[in-house]
């Protein structure tokens, strides 16, 4: 079983939901490893809390994740939480190609490599959870991002089977989905935005859902009826606003 004080990593973390959940879990006296691509934004988050947070410089779009998270379990002395919160994606007019392969490499590429890895060490180890933060528009296509509505599905549907692969297997892995609409964060873009949360009340509910173990958490919960509606709207109702 896990102790009282847990060993966490934060893929993501240089600013954000990803930052404000290091800070919340270091508060509480966990044991973080932050990683983001500005090392200087790490380490400014670290002088707050020195004892309880470790920063890695990591670019989920290169080639050696897995050395990188190796060593911070090395460093951190285990793991009992792996938090993906990575994240790219812009609207993008005219299907730019490098917009496209960044947010496939950021939100696919880098997160399947990374979230297999966690289930594996948690499979041998016996116990741990991992939470991805997707996002409500996984739901369905999106005509000015097309990539970044299906890199945040193929998180969730891979998240899914993760869930089902744990219980099938009858391992004690929580699965964690998190699927934001809009959050007062600089990621937040474009000019449609509507029930938009604050990063303090987005942070508050998935440390909630986390700690509780949820499966799937809808950040602000009402945009649980946006994704009901997303769903069964037919297309041609549903393209006219896409």
């Amino acid at each position: 079983m896990m102790s009282s004080s847990k060993k966490i990593i934060i893929i993501g973390a240089s600013s954000g939901i990803g930052k404000a959940l290091a800070i919340q879990y270091a508060r509480r006296g966990h044991l973080v490893a932050i990683t983001g691509r500005r090392i200087e934004l790490l380490e400014e988050i670290k002088t707050s809390f020195p004892s309880n947070i470790i920063v890695k410089s990591l670019d989920v779009t290169a080639n050696e994740n897995i050395q990188h998270i190796e060593s911070l379990v090395q460093e951190l002395g285990g793991l009992d939480l792996l938090i993906y919160n990575a994240g790219f994606g812009e609207p993008s007019a005219t299907l730019e190609k490098s917009i496209d392969e960044r947010t496939i490499k950021t939100n696919v590429v880098g997160f399947a490599e990374i979230v297999r890895y966690g289930f594996e060490y948690f499979a041998k180890q016996g116990y741990g959870q991992i939470a991805g933060t997707s996002s409500i528009a996984s739901v369905r296509g999106n005509s000015l991002a097309p990539a970044y509505s299906a890199s945040k599905a193929f998180m969730s549907v891979y998240l899914e089977g993760l869930y089902i692969r744990s219980k099938k297997m009858k391992l004690n892995i929580a699965i964690t989905d998190i699927q934001p609409g809009f959050v007062r964060t600089k990621m937040a873009r474009g000019n449609k935005q509507f029930w938009v949360v604050s990063l303090e009340k987005a942070t508050r509910q998935i440390f909630e859902a986390i700690e509780a173990k949820r499966f799937r958490v809808y950040i602000s919960k009402r945009w649980r009826l946006i994704a009901i509606l997303m769903k069964i709207v037919p297309l041609f109702i549903y393209r006219r606003i896409a």
